[in-house]
């Protein structure tokens, strides 16, 4: 037994090593099979990982964000047709359905050839190679940042900043980066900064803290802001959600107490929150004898 254990830890060591011999784009990536992917990091190298069951959501289940969802849906589809398209930074308040409405556009599109590649903000270093990887596929490519934002020490968002605009590589033409976030310059901003602003001519000049921080989300062609729902808003994405789920609606006034009772003790009326009380009012039912 203790050879065999001996054997299987060489073995490890083994293909620890070959694993690391192997170029960033050396592992199949299945584009056939697949519409979502994730960039994964392993014995430092970067690869892309196929995601096997993509978060399906329709754009027809969003709600209350109809301008934003005009707007990005044009964009998307003007990407698609090989038009000229904007880079898009949604922006705003925790859990308005930024990210979803991401997700709801590969549902839309995915038979037309969109596809989305997932990257977190401490992989950004790697986009050149995601760039190389996919620069002659035929498929037109989101790449998804959710929730980003950088501390004021963290230089990662240089390479963002090549890949929107500015590199000495020219852009390839299937790749857009929609990024979501919940500031709209996604660097922390402080106070002092301002004092570094002047006034010359009449006109407010920020000073270079304030500009690098600018320059990033002004990278971005396509600004989407979101803004908390009101309280008619999330019953109203409260009831579509479980509507979509097949819950029947009895007792109207009774939902809508319960779900204004859910949103005051999480302290938000969010999607997110409509969401998941659609989940929690939808399971309870389930488990109720059938009267």
């Amino acid at each position: 037994m203790e050879k065999s254990e001996q054997v299987l830890a060489r073995a490890e060591r083994l293909m620890e090593r070959i694993e690391r011999l192997l170029p960033a784009g050396g592992r199949e990536i299945g584009w056939e099979n697949a519409t979502a992917f994730r960039w994964r990091r392993a014995y430092g190298r970067g690869y892309l990982e196929a995601v096997r069951h993509p978060h399906r959501i329709r754009l027809g289940d969003l709600h209350n964000i109809d301008e934003q969802k005009g707007e990005i849906d044009r964009n998307t589809r003007q990407f698609l047709a090989g038009l000229p398209a904007n880079n898009v930074l949604l922006w705003g308040s925790r859990g308005t359905g930024k990210s979803s409405l991401i997700k709801a556009l590969l549902t839309e599109y995915a038979g037309r050839g969109l596809r989305v590649i997932e990257v977190e903000a401490g992989h950004l270093a790697d986009l050149p190679d995601i760039v190389d990887i996919i620069h002659d596929r035929p498929e037109r490519f989101l790449l998804f940042c959710d929730d980003l934002s950088f501390e004021a020490d963290d230089a990662s968002y240089k390479a963002l900043k090549a890949v929107l605009d500015g590199s000495l590589a020219g852009a390839t033409d299937n790749l857009l980066v929609y990024a979501t976030s919940n500031r709209r310059h996604l660097l922390p901003e402080y106070m002092g900064e301002n004092e570094q602003a002047r006034l010359r001519g009449g006109e407010i000049h920020h000073g270079e803290a304030v500009e690098e921080k600018i320059s990033l989300s002004e990278r971005f062609g396509m600004w989407l802001s979101f803004y908390p729902f009101s309280q008619d808003h999330y019953l109203e994405i409260c009831l579509g959600w479980l509507q979509r789920l097949g819950v029947p609606l009895d007792d109207p006034e009774d939902v809508r107490r319960e779900a204004l009772r859910y949103a005051l003790a999480r302290g938000s009326r969010s999607g997110r929150v409509a969401w998941q009380f659609a989940r929690d009012w939808a399971g309870r039912r389930g488990l109720e004898p059938p009267a």
